[in-house]
């Protein structure tokens, strides 16, 4: 057969596939987005969720789901990027260095619901918290960690050799070559990859349901004291996420508008993920076109 029929045979094959991978993605997304956006209202979105009664919000679940992210995030960025620092200036090849960049690749690769069965024993029982923020947050940092420390290490990676060489031959030392020479230059592809893990963590749903718990106690939200059981702020509280409550609905709801409730949820699920998503793309490329002075 002639090369360039073989050609056009490839290529309207390549373009087959990638339209039906966009016609899944915006199929799936337009579904529910359809059934759940009547129910987006600010009622809805601030109103606390109800057990029994129909007319129930996600005001707390969507609170939860911010504040357990913020926390998994307060502990993944800085390990992550010390690991990434690590892996990419100060690990010399050898068996340690393979040993430790196997169990990074294990851990990226576990299941979710294992990290969560992990964090019930560590955090749940051998701590004695009980169903709790900080336990969610310290199962979902486990499980974000890897992929943030591979982020980090390839991103310091990507900076060319030539800008830390010329740093190193003016006679700077390593570690301020690593902060003012390859962080900088690395720091949109980190950031990227930070936004992109924290819509990750806010989607996570299976990690959450062994270490925070399907509950969230009636929130106070005038009252900031974090030692308060009551506390929005309060780490040791149970607090079931969007993610949970959208399970939870499907599976255990009594509530009479369980279907809207579900939707809505999930509409608004889908609408962070996908602003996580455009945001980090958008500030990345801003970031990028600072440092670099681009256009």
């Amino acid at each position: 057969m002639n090369s360039k029929v073989m050609d056009k045979i490839a290529t309207a094959i390549f373009i087959l596939i990638a339209i039906i991978i966009t016609s899944v993605l915006f199929g799936l997304l337009g579904y529910i987005i359809y059934h759940g956006f009547s129910k987006l209202t600010l009622d809805f979105l601030t109103s606390p969720s109800s057990s029994f009664r129909e007319g129930g919000g996600i005001g707390n679940q969507l609170f939860n789901s911010f504040y357990i992210l913020f926390l998994t995030m307060l502990f993944t960025i800085p390990l992550g990027l010390g690991g990434g620092i690590y892996m990419a200036e100060y690990a010399k090849p050898g068996k340690i260095t393979n040993i430790i960049r196997t169990c990074i690749e294990v851990l990226a690769s576990l299941p979710s619901i294992v990290i969560g069965m992990f964090g019930l024993l560590m955090f749940v029982n051998l701590t004695g918290w009980g169903y709790s923020i900080i336990g969610g947050a310290l199962a979902l940092t486990v499980f974000n960690l890897p992929v943030m420390v591979r982020v980090c290490e390839d991103a310091i990676r990507s900076v060319p050799k030539d800008q830390k060489e010329a740093s190193l031959a003016l006679g700077i030392t390593h570690w301020y070559t690593i902060r003012k020479v390859l962080l900088p230059s690395a720091f949109p592809s980190i950031l990227t990859g930070a936004i992109l893990a924290s819509g990750r963590v806010f989607g996570e749903a299976a990690a959450l349901l062994f270490t925070a718990g399907l509950t969230t106690p009636r929130l106070d939200f005038a009252n900031w004291n974090p030692l308060d059981a009551n506390s929005p702020l309060n780490i040791f509280r149970p607090a079931e996420t969007l993610a949970v409550h959208i399970w939870a609905v499907n599976t255990q709801g009594l509530i009479p508008d369980v279907r809207e409730v579900a939707d809505g949820s999930s509409a608004v699920l889908i609408i962070a993920v996908l602003i996580f998503n455009l945001l980090a793309r958008w500030i990345g490329s801003i970031v990028h076109k600072k440092i670099t002075s681009s256009k």
